[in-house]
């Protein structure tokens, strides 16, 4: 089949990818005439563990192509609306301009029947806006409009595309389930295709990212009560997710969730609410508690090294969680964000968001060549981002770089015994403090 893809982010490139390694012929369109310009040289223009190599090899056989112009959009089976829908500046809400600018300038291009799928995170009742744009501009276009919600985990997105938990799509003609079922032929023995209609698809990807942020805040406020009681929040987490109806996911406590859709979508999903006049506290509760609890972690840290004059901070992780560079609504940032308006003194580290975090922190950081520079005199090292990585520093040897030894695991990477007989004030998420 061939595909276009409109946006070439963190859901249109390694939905790309993907597609073209299926054999399908894919050419990707976006308006960033830079980032066509290093994607069609062979440069990644973002980080996914495992897309590198894939990307070469769909790249060399012709399987995937990169475009600015919407022309890219002729003759294609299936078009693929993957830009952004980041919160309006203003009301907070989806901001829709993208996805809307999309739709106009492709529909002059549509030739012969085509599917306009879309797998951008958009309120419920997106597809009929998009259809209406559509016809608007090109009356003569055969086309259906259906709803694709993607489930691609950030650092994951190669695996979980080709190990789905399920494909949902939306759509309200039988001609255009048709065309999906041939574009995802090969995962029918994989898992499970649900087709429902268009505007619970669109609900779907809202009350999925929803309930996941919820359970994260829940098993966050766990935590502090463990604080507490003198309970272990490690041992509750397991006991409590070895129950199926629970489950082990998304049950590690930390400095709340961040990224590119939780935050965004939580928020949107309850204006969403308010705009149907139906009451949602599970989430208006989560998303206030959230944006507390990182102000919190903030002080967490300078409450360890309360008193030190002009304490020196370093920072082990930038990403909003591991495997990726995003930075997008990153705890981590966020926290740093926090300690900088008092005046801190910090030295960070990470694999891969260095270069995306220097243009939100700019200069007021100064960013460690070397994770070994995070520990240079520093006061204390706050964990941040649970690079699976950092598990296998040499703490001891490290340790003797620092001025004082004192560690904030707000991942709960590390032993903590064996931090505290190096000698380490230890805090670590929902343990007994020492």
């Amino acid at each position: 089949m061939k595909i276009a893809i409109v946006g070439t982010g963190y859901v249109g490139l390694p939905s790309g990818v993907g597609f073209a390694t299926l054999k399908h012929n894919v050419v990707c369109i976006d308006k960033d005439q830079e980032k066509i310009r290093a994607l069609q040289s062979g440069n990644v223009t973002l980080y996914e563990n495992g897309m590198e190599e894939l990307f070469g090899q769909v790249v060399k056989k012709g399987n995937l192509k990169f475009t600015t112009s919407f022309e890219g959009v002729k003759d294609a089976d299936v078009v693929i609306l993957a830009v952004g829908t980041p919160p309006h500046p203003k009301t907070k809400e989806a901001d829709m301009r993208y996805i809307y600018a999309a739709a106009e300038e492709l529909a002059p291009f549509l030739s012969g029947y085509t599917v306009i799928a879309d797998k951008s995170t958009v309120p419920v009742g997106t597809g009929d806006e998009v259809e209406k744009i559509i016809r608007q501009k090109n009356p003569n276009a055969d086309f259906d409009v259906v709803s694709l919600p993607e489930f691609l985990r950030e650092g994951y997105a190669i695996h979980d595309f080709f190990n789905p938990d399920r494909i949902v799509v939306g759509a309200d003609s039988k001609r255009a389930c048709d065309v999906i079922k041939e574009l995802y032929k090969s995962f029918e023995e994989k898992t499970q295709i649900l087709f429902v209609s268009r505007k619970s698809a669109e609900t779907v990807k809202y009350a999925s990212n929803a309930f996941l942020a919820m359970k994260i805040h829940y098993i966050n406020e766990m935590a502090d009560f463990c604080e507490k009681s003198g309970a272990d929040i490690g041992q509750v987490a397991k006991g409590m997710g070895l129950d199926k109806r629970i489950g082990n996911k998304f049950l590690n406590a930390g400095p709340g969730y961040g990224g590119s859709c939780f935050p965004k979508d939580t928020t949107a999903m309850a204006l969403m609410a308010q705009k149907y006049g139906v009451k949602m506290g599970l989430i208006e509760t989560t998303i206030a508690g959230n944006k507390a609890r990182k102000i919190k972690m903030a002080e967490r840290i300078f409450d360890i090294v309360k008193d030190i004059k002009n304490p020196k901070i370093g920072v082990l992780g930038l990403a909003f969680k591991n495997g990726t560079d995003d930075v997008r609504e990153s705890p981590a940032v966020e926290i740093i964000s926090a300690m900088l308006e008092k005046g801190a003194d910090i030295t960070a580290f990470d694999y891969q968001a260095t270069d995306n975090a220097k243009k939100v922190l700019l200069d007021k950081i100064k960013y460690a060549h070397a994770l070994e520079d995070v520990f240079d005199d520093a006061d204390v090292v706050a964990v941040l981002t649970e690079w699976e990585e950092f598990k296998a520093l040499n703490i001891e040897k490290l340790a003797s770089k620092m001025r004082h030894k004192r560690m904030v695991d707000l991942r709960n990477l590390f032993d903590g015994q064996y931090l505290r007989t190096l000698g380490f004030v230890y805090d670590a998420i929902g343990c007994v403090k020492n």
